[in-house]
């Protein structure tokens, strides 16, 4: 296998997980050295899972108050441009929850777009060149496009022409690796949000159509309630599908809807083992 880098992508309900998972045990299958990372990893190489950001002047507020956690905060920061990084989840049980809240507002996901883009762009770009020095495969599950859309779009209202271009920054990263892109897509996009949200927890599904209606894209159109996030999931597929036009690695999409794990595996077989050589647009 020529590639060092498997990208799942789809939006949520559509089997980007299970496809994952398919994935690692069809390289596993075929003697393939691989390494699977799904959403909300926190040692996830390339995005920033529950990791905030610091300027120097605001890093050293943040020891001066909590100076009785600062062997923790040490342990698990690293500099990063004129600041640091904090892996916070990581800190452990014994940290006070104003601290978190204090922390979360610097998350790498709440920052300015701009400050995001920068700082997830520059991470890709040191993961791109550690994995071409080895011969694993990685798996990433949805931070490719999904991430850059949902901040960008979503969160902030950008327009289509910033995160695409933030999309296009992350490709042009990993075009070292070889990357393939395997894109789930679905009939039904009513029936596979709704099946999410019966299969998942009720703090999942309130979280998630807040995030979706309560600020910019959701605002900006008067959205609410599950009707107004399946709008917003219809946007953000259209989004998508011009991300996916522009790019110019190797890409499949496969049709899930039919939810059967058999057939989606031979189908992940014929993509990744048995006609590997596919391009993507040149």
């Amino acid at each position: 296998m020529d590639t060092k880098l498997i990208l799942i992508e789809g939006l949520p309900g559509s089997g980007k997980s299970t496809t994952a998972r398919l994935v690692q045990e069809v390289l596993m299958q075929n003697g393939i050295e691989s390494e699977l990372f799904c959403e909300g990893d926190l040692n996830h190489p390339a995005d920033y899972e529950s990791v905030a950001y610091f300027e120097n002047d605001q890093w050293h507020r943040l020891l001066e108050d909590y100076s009785a956690f600062r062997d923790q905060i040490f342990e698990n920061c690293i500099p990063e441009g004129n600041g640091y990084l904090l892996r916070y989840k990581k800190l452990g049980p014994d940290i006070p929850d104003i601290f978190y809240e204090k922390v979360y507002k610097n998350d790498i996901y709440e920052l300015p777009l701009d400050q995001n883009m920068k700082l997830i762009i520059n991470n890709w770009e040191r993961f791109s060149k550690r994995a071409a020095r080895g011969k694993k495969v990685h798996i990433f599950e949805c931070c490719f496009i999904q991430n850059p859309v949902t901040v960008g779009m979503i969160k902030y209202g950008a327009p289509l022409t910033k995160v695409r271009n933030y999309v296009l920054a992350l490709e042009k990263s990993v075009k070292i690796l070889n990357p393939i892109l395997i894109y789930i897509s679905q009939d039904n996009l009513d029936f596979s949000f709704k099946k999410a949200i019966k299969e998942r927890p009720q703090s999942w599904s309130d979280g998630f159509i807040h995030y979706y209606t309560d600020q910019g894209y959701g605002k900006k159109n008067l959205l609410s309630g599950a009707e107004g996030t399946l709008k917003a999931l219809k946007a953000r597929r259209q989004a998508e599908e011009e991300i996916l036009k522009e790019l110019s690695i190797r890409k499949a999409v496969i049709n899930n809807s039919a939810f059967d794990a058999n057939s989606h595996k031979a189908a992940l077989e014929k993509l990744l083992i048995n006609h590997p050589e596919k391009k993507g647009k040149n």
